[in-house]
């Protein structure tokens, strides 16, 4: 079982950047896929990005975010450049073991929003 605690949301202006955190507690960190989801106001929760070996992005925010992991202090992090107003949201991480569908784990969200 892991525990996520996202943190690093605010406001910002268009173009402006934001690095998210999601610090992670439990055991076997290494083994789960991270995985970064935006809800906005009267819109479906989205996938953005998530990691592993490798990297997904869903295609709004590529070249404009960058996902990463430090295995050693049990975080992710979501570097956001140029961001605009529509990336206005909730940011949640999420947790799945690897090969398992379904995100099991959820942090509690942290806000984003960009003024125009």
């Amino acid at each position: 079982q892991v525990h996520l605690v996202e943190s690093g949301g605010g406001l910002v202006q268009t173009g402006g950047s934001l690095r998210l955190s999601c610090a992670a507690s439990g055991r076997s960190f290494s083994s789960y896929t991270i995985g970064w989801f935006r809800q906005a106001p009267g819109k479906e929760r989205e996938l953005v990005a998530h990691i592993n070996w490798s990297t997904y992005y869903a295609d709004s925010v590529k070249g404009r975010f960058t996902i990463s992991r430090d295995n050693a202090k049990s975080t992710v992090y979501l570097q956001m450049n140029s961001l605009k107003p529509e990336d206005t949201a909730v940011y949640y991480c999420a947790a799945r073991l690897a090969g398992i569908i379904d995100w099991n784990y959820w942090g509690q969200g942290t806000q984003v929003t960009v003024s125009s």
